[in-house]
C-alpha cells in the first residue's frame, strides 16, 4: 500500500467511517478509494485528495506529499531545450569578435517576450527565449536587474507548460539577481504558483504567508507596486489553503486582498516590462470565484461570474482563462453540458496554445464525456486537441 493508501485509510478509520460512507460524504468514486487504499493506485489528482480531505475534515496534504500532477504535454521537452540549456547550462563563452548585446536591445527583446507571454504565443516564445538568455547572461554587471526580469519571464513561461524542474532553477536564478524587495516579491509569487501546480500546498502555503507577512505595507501609505506585490502574495495564501482544506485561512487572505483591491480601486500592472499579472478588483472577484470552485460550490460559481467587474486595465489573460474554465466546470458539474463545451471551445479559440497546458481543461470534458451517451465530432477534436484520451 502506497503512502496515499496507508494515510487514507488511518485518517478515515480514525473517524469510525467504511469506504462506502466516506464515499457517499466526499463524492469520490468507492472504486477509487478502494483502489488507493489497496495499493492499486499510488496517488490521485489533487481535487480528489481534496475531496477525500474535505469529508475526513483534515488538510489535504495529511493525506499525501505527492499528489499526482501532470508534466508536460507532448512535444513541449523538444521544443523548449534550448531553453532549458540556456538556463541549466554554464554560461556561453564570449568571443573575442562577439558583437555584444546592449541593456537597450535586451529591453526591447523582452517587451516583445512578454507581449508573446501574454498573448500565450508559447511556440514564438519559444524560438525567442533562448537568444534572450544568452544575451541577457552578457550583459553583466549593469544588466543585473533585466536579467533577472527575463528570467522572471523565462519561470513563469516554464511553468505554464509545466517543466517544473527547470522552472525552479530559473525562479532561484532570477532571485538571486533580484534588486529590491518588490523584485524578490514578484519572483517569490511565481515560486508559490510553481509549487502549488507541483501539489506542495504546505510548502507553498507557508512561504506565501512568510512573503506576504515581510512586504505588507501601511495601506494608508502603500504605493499601488507595494498594494499590487501584497495582494498577489494573499492570493497565493488564499488558493493554497484552499486546496489544503484550509478554508478559514483562504477567505481570510481573499478579505485582505479584498481590501487592498478596494484601495487600488482599479486593475493594477506590476512591471509591465517582465510581467503579465495585474492586481485590482477583477483579480480578487475572478479568484474568490476560483475560491468557490475549487471548495465544490458550482452554484457559486455561477452567480459570481454573472457580476464580474470589469475596470481600466483588464486581469492577465491567464487568470481570465482560468475563470472560464471554473465556469465551464460548474455547468458540467450542474449538467448544463452544451454551455461547458461552449466556454471550452471559446477558450481554444482565444488561446489555443494555453488550453492543451491545462489539465483542468481534461477534467471539465471528462466531466462533459461522463454526462454524454455518445461523444460528437466536437468533443473528439477537444479531446485530441488537450491531450485527452477518450
Amino acid at each position: 500500500m502506497g503512502n496515499v493508501g496507508k494515510n487514507l485509510k488511518e485518517v478515515r478509520k480514525r473517524r469510525g467511517l467504511n469506504q462506502r460512507e466516506l464515499a457517499q460524504a466526499s463524492g469520490v468514486p468507492l472504486s477509487v478509494i478502494r483502489k488507493l487504499e489497496q495499493g492499486e493506485r499510488e496517488s490521485a489528482r489533487l481535487d480528489t485528495l481534496r475531496k477525500l480531505a474535505a469529508a475526513l475534515r483534515v488538510p489535504t496534504m495529511r493525506l499525501s506529499q505527492g499528489p499526482r500532477e501532470a508534466g508536460p504535454v507532448v512535444g513541449t521537452v523538444e521544443r523548449w531545450e534550448a531553453v532549458r540549456h540556456a538556463i541549466e547550462g554554464p554560461p556561453a563563452a564570449v568571443q573575442a569578435d562577439d558583437d555584444l548585446p546592449t541593456l537597450d536591445g535586451v529591453r526591447s527583446t523582452l517587451r516583445t517576450g512578454v507581449t508573446l507571454h501574454a498573448a500565450h504565443r508559447f511556440h514564438d516564445l519559444s524560438e525567442l527565449l533562448a537568444p534572450l538568455l544568452h544575451d541577457a547572461e552578457a550583459l553583466g554587471d549593469e544588466g543585473r536587474a533585466t536579467r533577472g526580469r527575463v528570467l522572471q519571464l523565462a519561470a513563469g513561461v516554464l511553468v505554464h507548460t509545466r517543466q517544473f524542474d527547470a522552472a525552479e532553477v530559473a525562479v532561484q536564478r532570477a532571485l538571486d539577481e533580484a534588486t529590491d524587495r518588490m523584485e524578490c516579491a514578484a519572483t517569490i509569487n511565481t515560486r508559490c504558483w510553481l509549487l502549488l501546480r507541483q501539489g506542495k500546498l504546505d510548502t507553498a502555503l507557508d512561504l506565501a504567508v512568510h512573503w506576504a507577512d515581510e512586504i505588507e505595507p501601511r495601506v494608508s501609505r502603500a504605493t499601488p507596486e507595494e498594494l499590487s506585490a501584497w495582494g498577489m502574495l494573499l492570493l497565493r495564501v488564499a488558493s493554497a489553503a484552499a486546496r489544503n482544506n484550509q478554508t478559514g485561512q483562504a477567505e481570510q487572505a481573499l478579505r485582505l486582498a479584498r481590501g487592498a483591491a478596494a484601495t487600488l480601486g482599479r486593475e493594477y500592472a506590476l512591471h509591465s516590462e517582465s510581467r503579465v499579472r495585474s492586481f485590482g478588483p477583477t483579480t480578487v472577484h475572478l479568484k474568490t470565484t476560483e475560491h468557490a470552485s475549487v471548495t465544490d460550490r458550482p452554484d457559486i460559481v455561477l452567480r459570481l461570474a454573472e457580476r464580474v467587474p470589469f475596470h481600466a486595465v483588464r486581469p492577465s489573460a491567464s487568470n481570465h482563462n482560468r475563470h472560464k474554465l471554473d465556469v465551464a466546470d460548474a455547468q458540467a458539474k450542474l449538467r448544463r453540458y452544451g454551455d461547458a463545451m461552449d466556454n471550452l471551445v471559446a477558450l481554444r479559440s482565444k488561446s489555443p496554445e494555453w488550453l492543451p497546458n491545462q489539465p483542468y481543461a481534461r477534467t471539465v470534458l471528462s466531466r462533459i464525456i461522463e454526462g454524454r451517451r455518445t461523444l460528437t465530432p466536437e468533443m473528439r477534436r477537444m479531446a485530441t486537441d488537450i491531450h485527452l484520451e477518450v
